[in-house]
């Protein structure tokens, strides 16, 4: 076997897994919605979510803290600005730009959680969206991240905190 059939099947492996990793999570994450445990648990940011986590899960934007953390302080700055200053075109991209700022300065940069504050305030969510499904969604992608990538004995996380 020549060493492009090797890496072209490791790529179809690699390909395969993240695959099936991302699929096990939003399933279970749209199953918990649909159960009605504690509101909503699924948010399309989540999706872009399982390409970082599950295909990439050694970038420093898959790490616990910027998935979790990124997706908290994301939406916490879509509620605030809502609220302070109602919802308009200007307010939009203040909200996401602040979101991007604090992300920085927070070390938590996680691309996904840039669409929060949009989504939120698009469809008017509440403060209470913060614990389902922002908090809860992102400790179970991560729970369930770590789970997946230790039955592969592959390193996930790089660092914790």
């Amino acid at each position: 076997m020549s060493s492009d059939q090797i890496a072209s099947k490791q790529k179809l492996k690699a390909a395969a897994l993240a695959a099936l990793g991302g699929m096990l999570c939003i399933t279970l994450l749209a199953e918990l919605g649909q159960s009605g445990l504690w509101g909503v648990w699924l948010m399309a940011p989540f999706g872009a979510s399982m390409v970082i986590v599950y295909a990439l899960p050694a970038s420093p934007l898959a790490q616990p803290r910027n998935v979790v953390l990124g997706h908290l302080l994301a939406a916490a700055v879509g509620l605030l600005v809502a609220d302070l200053v109602g919802v308009h075109s200007w307010s939009l991209g203040l909200a996401v730009g602040l979101a991007i700022a604090a992300m920085m300065l927070s070390n938590t940069l996680h691309p996904p959680a840039g669409a929060n504050p949009l989504l939120i305030m698009l469809t008017g969510e509440r403060w209470e969206f913060l614990l389902t499904p922002i908090l809860g969604g992102a400790l179970l992608i991560v729970a369930l991240a770590w789970l997946f990538h230790q039955l592969q004995r592959q390193p996930y996380p790089q660092r914790w905190l």
